[in-house]
């Protein structure tokens, strides 16, 4: 996804992230994913020149999970020593500390892209879609008839819900 890391942003760019990592039953790895992404774009919001555009991108090949974020700015950033007290430059220590793997590919002029692998749990780590208690999906349902409907509730005239 491309988008201009905004702090605005980042939360969106989280969630959409997690709702992705859900639906491919890799709820272990929503965490350490979404604290890499967010040190990332912080990155980019904070460093990035000449503008703070930049694309996320998620892959999940064979046992491994690949992040990576690009932006426009082809200087090559370091992992600093922060010290003790510093409320920042911490980043890609950060990410170096969760993830299996992790890289910086410059592009020359174009920019460059920073990239992390997390391993993807075994299938049988993986969560199993869970059931919804109470609902089944054999029908007819009594009582969702219109005519059940009618005469229980009335019927009224439709109206609108927008004020106005």
């Amino acid at each position: 996804m491309e988008l201009q890391a905004l702090p605005s942003r980042i939360g969106q760019v989280r969630r959409i992230i997690s709702a992705q990592l859900r639906y491919w039953h890799l709820d272990p790895l929503i965490d350490p994913t979404a604290l890499g992404v967010t040190e990332l774009l912080t990155n980019v919001h904070r460093h990035a020149q000449p503008d703070k555009m930049c694309t996320v991108d998620i892959a999940l090949l064979l046992d491994r999970l690949t992040v990576s974020v690009s932006d426009h700015d082809p200087r090559v950033p370091t992992v600093n020593d922060a010290k003790l007290l510093d409320t920042g430059g911490r980043g890609l220590a950060l990410i170096a500390a969760v993830s299996e793997s992790w890289g910086i590919r410059p592009e020359g002029e174009l920019g460059k892209s920073i990239w992390f692998t997390l391993p993807a749990p075994p299938a049988a780590l993986a969560l199993p879609p869970r059931p919804v208690y109470g609902a089944t999906t054999d029908g007819p349902f009594r009582g969702t008839e219109l005519s059940a409907v009618i005469r229980e509730h009335g019927q009224t005239e439709a109206r609108s819900a927008v004020v106005g």
